[in-house]
């Protein structure tokens, strides 16, 4: 008989496993990632106390010691960074553009966001000052030319930036797999955490309807999408104001205060009634 488990598995599973068939990635392939990943997570587990033995991690995985040898120093090949290195800077990115449609020293009377200067100029906040704001380390020139290249932001005649999109969003499908992992990621992060029983309980809900009218759906879902987009604009003016307001309190010191991150996300999925997930 199926566990409990079991049957969480295969339904988490299952579409994964549906889109990675028809990318061409069997199951050998996934297979050997998985392997890594058993690994990955069993390192991780150690982190700050003395690296485990092979054979520790050979217990724990149940994956035969010369092959945990072989996927420990794929783990620590410098190629395994470069998707994390991506993953910053399109993180950054979005970042700035939060920033730009919710903290009000970038939005106009009519909460419209600001075209920028490159620099501040006068009273006027300028790009550089954006880029603080979102704690973003990256030199405006690479920032500009991400969402120059994302279609998100237009050069002016006189050279100031005009957002034109209110979200980052990826374009390239290799953007969108990793904004992928990312969501998901920590949204199973979520789900496990709280099964666990930790503290403090993480929000993880969902709203579900079986049976609706598709023209009913074909009418509510643009008004469904525009409600989540301004759910998100200010939960994220809260946080900025809320952050910008505890980093003046500390004077600025990051010293102060352990910083933490978090993602709060919103996702949409319909189907035909009674398809079973």
């Amino acid at each position: 008989m199926e566990s409990d488990i079991e049957h969480m598995l295969r339904r988490l599973l299952r579409p994964l496993v549906a889109y990675l068939m028809r990318r061409g990635l069997g199951y050998i392939a996934f297979r050997d990632l998985l392997k890594r990943v058993y690994v990955d997570e069993a390192l991780r587990g150690h982190e700050g106390d003395e690296a485990p033995t092979d054979s520790q991690i050979s217990v724990v995985t149940g994956i035969n010691r010369r092959e945990v040898k072989r996927l420990r120093e794929i783990a620590t090949h410098p190629d395994t960074a470069e998707p994390r290195d991506r993953m910053a800077g399109v993180n950054a990115a979005a970042r700035v553009v939060g920033t730009w449609v919710s903290a009000a020293a970038f939005r106009g009377p009519d909460g419209a966001p600001l075209p920028l200067t490159t620099r501040g100029e006068g009273d006027d906040p300028g790009f550089d000052a954006l880029l603080r704001a979102a704690k973003v380390d990256v030199r405006a020139r690479t920032v500009i030319e991400e969402l120059e290249r994302a279609g998100v932001v237009e050069r002016l005649a006189d050279d100031r930036l005009r957002l034109l999109r209110t979200a980052f969003t990826p374009t390239e499908p290799r953007e969108k797999l990793l904004f992928l992992g990312a969501n998901v990621g920590d949204h199973m992060r979520s789900a496990f955490h709280n099964l666990a029983g930790e503290t403090p309980v993480f929000i993880e809900r969902a709203l579900f309807h079986n049976g609706i009218g598709a023209s009913r759906l074909n009418a509510a879902r643009p008004v469904l999408s525009d409600m989540a987009d301004r759910l998100l604009r200010q939960c994220n003016e809260q946080l900025l104001e809320g952050n910008l307001a505890s980093t003046d309190a500390a004077g600025g010191d990051p010293e102060r205060e352990a910083l933490r991150r978090l993602r709060l996300g919103v996702y949409y999925y319909e189907t035909d009634a009674d398809d079973r997930p």
